[in-house]
């Protein structure tokens, strides 16, 4: 069996080939870095001969750049938006019996900082946002032509590979770098916000069980367990006997995204799927990276 992971050099798709591979699936990575196949995703010509070339069992979409910027808007939209039609139409000449997953995000909801469900409304407060629920309705398109399109709405997700544009890493490579005596202040935003850690292998890992079953299509990937990151400052911090009040400044007026961003797992959990890597876990191995 063959699968594409469209996004291969980002965490997921890393954690997704070693998954795969484990499960003797044969994998063809693409991205534009990392030495995968470098494929225009808007160009329907080129995807539709990638699929000729390599009649996937599996395509798996995961190619963003992950952030609200709106100055990336154009080319968030061109891997989200255009690229996920693309990948849809070529499937359907070509390999519509293959199982497809796009990534979507919990950022594409109304968030009222409650935990929030497969069934709670869209909200475009982004044009990230806008890409995402673009995405979700080609792939409910898509479906209602036979295809098996599947959607997971990921989660604030972290691992050693996330880059230090992500909150997470950038706190824990700069408490490393205390540790030894660098001797910097670390500035964070608004450090009572509050949002899931979970850890990108696991997530992985509902994608694969969601795919691998034919009841549910949409399901939210998450821990639904939110921690601020004043709490992930305390606890990098600790671990190296460093009390984190004396190496942090935290910005003044910044204003974040959300105060609270957190999930209802419960779809995801009901097929099987567990998170092993809990918050103390994931800051343990992100320190020792």
């Amino acid at each position: 069996m063959i699968a594409l992971i469209i996004g291969a050099n980002g965490q997921d798709g890393y954690y997704l080939r070693e998954l795969l591979q484990e499960n003797k699936i044969d994998t063809v990575g693409i991205s534009r870095s990392g030495g995968f196949l470098n494929i225009n995703l808007t160009d329907p010509l080129e995807v539709t001969s990638l699929l000729k070339t390599k009649m996937p069992d599996y395509i798996f979409h995961l190619a963003a750049n992950s952030t609200t910027r709106y100055d990336v808007w154009r080319e968030n939209h061109d891997t989200i938006s255009t690229g996920t039609l693309n990948v849809l139409e070529a499937a359907r000449l070509i390999v519509p019996e293959s199982k497809i997953f796009l990534s979507g995000s919990g950022l594409q909801f109304v968030n009222n900082g409650v935990p929030i469900t497969e069934s709670d409304p869209f909200d475009a407060t982004s044009m990230y946002a806008v890409s995402r629920i673009h995405t979700t309705y080609a792939a409910r398109y898509f479906r209602s032509l036979g295809l098996k399109v599947y959607n997971g709405y990921f989660f604030n997700h972290d691992s050693p590979l996330r880059s230090e544009k992500h909150v997470a890493k950038r706190i824990t490579e700069a408490v490393k770098r205390i540790s030894e005596g660098s001797g910097e202040k670390l500035e964070i935003g608004n450090i009572a916000v509050r949002k899931e850690w979970g850890y990108a292998g696991d997530s992985v890992n509902a994608v694969w069980k969601l795919v691998n079953q034919e009841s549910v299509f949409e399901a939210i990937i998450g821990t639904g367990e939110a921690y601020s990151i004043k709490e992930w400052l305390e606890l990098c911090f600790k671990q190296k006997g460093l009390n984190w009040e004396d190496h942090v400044t935290e910005i003044p007026g910044f204003l974040p995204e959300y105060s609270v961003l957190v999930s209802d797992p419960s779809l995801i959990k009901s097929l099987g799927w567990q998170p092993k890597v809990l918050f103390e876990d994931l800051s343990k191995m992100m320190l020792k990276f």
